[in-house]
């Protein structure tokens, strides 16, 4: 979750209104600046990022892929166009001298503040309550530092989507339960791939009671799932690529795993947003894909592969609000701050945190 203490600690220059400046001008300066500050600033952009902030990113990516990509960078300043729990683990890999810079503070993660460190917590406690089997926890990287630390301190593993498999059969090797948050479709969906039946997972709802589980329940289960969820994956369902195949069956339908069960397992493809782009990108031309995951991205192949038809699995625009908080204005804020020696937005995790949560990853990492 977003530290609105951290929020108020911070020096923020004044926002820039298009009575000050005009679009035109507002590209133009981040241009200059880009320019002129080129050896102390690195930009880094999320896929799901806008085409009018992508265009100033030396880097694009996912959140791990742009994470490393800033510790391997000596550059002072980085600003990091994605959401909160992105920056975190930037800050946490980077050197002590680094700035990480996110340009709107409010941008956060819908799934990520799904699950708080309290929930965790409790949640923990119940389970150990009701049953004596060992429990592994397992996070997805797309959670605030405070659970990857949870998941440092008892022993267990971040993951991505793209080594989801490699991490739950990690766990299941070390305990004989896993705790899976903050996805539940994530975990379902990797699950099931791996031969665990849907009759050996539940789900735990930190707004029920015991999680809205019995005791029973707890003590049978061999995964339990967070109730969390990405809210742009959830706009993609199953009669939507019944749809698709009635009218184009050569359509590809390739998915992203965050989306529920029932729709990654009606499409051809699911994988990663990596997964995504490479299975794309290597198809042959004339190939046609219709895509479940964010817009942006969606688009954004579309126009780079033009010898292939890319389209959106859903028939309205399935966007990330939160990412889209980044705009081109508070990115100019930012370069403008650093200009200024008074950088604003600086992500900064503490130690203690960083301990744990470093813990966690460097387990990801060695698997």
């Amino acid at each position: 979750m977003i530290n609105l203490h951290e929020i108020n600690k911070n020096e923020h220059l004044p926002q820039i209104t298009p009575e000050e400046i005009s679009d035109e001008k507002v590209i133009e300066e981040i241009w200059q600046l880009k320019e002129e500050l080129k050896d102390q600033v690195l930009i880094l952009g999320h896929h799901y990022q806008q085409d009018e902030v992508i265009q100033f990113t030396d880097f694009t990516g996912d959140s791990l892929a742009l994470a490393k990509k800033a510790k391997t960078s000596d550059i002072p300043y980085v600003i990091f166009c994605g959401v909160h729990f992105m920056a975190e683990t930037a800050d946490m890999l980077t050197k002590k001298k680094q700035k990480i810079i996110l340009p709107d503070l409010m941008a956060g993660c819908s799934m990520a503040d799904m699950a708080t460190g309290d929930e965790i917590e409790q949640c923990w406690e119940t389970l150990k309550q009701h049953t004596e089997e060992k429990i592994i926890p397992i996070t997805y990287i797309n959670c605030t530092a405070e659970l990857k630390a949870f998941v440092g301190k008892n022993d267990g593993s971040i993951c991505t989507s793209s080594n989801a498999r490699k991490i739950i059969e990690w766990g299941l090797e070390r305990g004989e339960k896993l705790l899976f948050f903050p996805d539940q479709h994530l975990g379902r969906n990797t699950c099931f791939d791996l031969g665990i039946s849907l009759d050996e997972m539940v789900v735990y709802n930190p707004h029920l009671v015991n999680g809205g589980l019995t005791p029973e329940q707890i003590k049978k289960a061999k995964i339990i799932l967070w109730h969390g969820f990405c809210s742009v994956h959830q706009g993609f369902n199953a009669s939507q690529i019944k749809n698709i195949k009635a009218s184009s069956p050569e359509t590809i339908v390739i998915v992203h795993p965050e989306c529920n069960f029932e729709t990654v397992q009606a499409a051809d493809l699911n994988g990663s947003t990596s997964y995504i782009i490479d299975t794309i990108e290597k198809a042959p031309a004339g190939s046609r894909f219709a895509v479940g995951t964010e817009i942006n991205l969606v688009n954004r192949l579309a126009a780079k592969y033009t010898d292939k038809k890319i389209i959106s699995l859903a028939p309205y625009q399935c966007l990330c609000t939160t990412m889209y908080r980044i705009r081109p204005r508070w990115l100019l804020n930012s370069f403008r701050g650093i200009k200024s020696n008074r950088p604003i937005n600086v992500i900064e995790v503490d130690q203690d945190t960083t301990k744990y949560a470093m813990k966690a990853l460097n387990n990801m990492l060695e698997i």
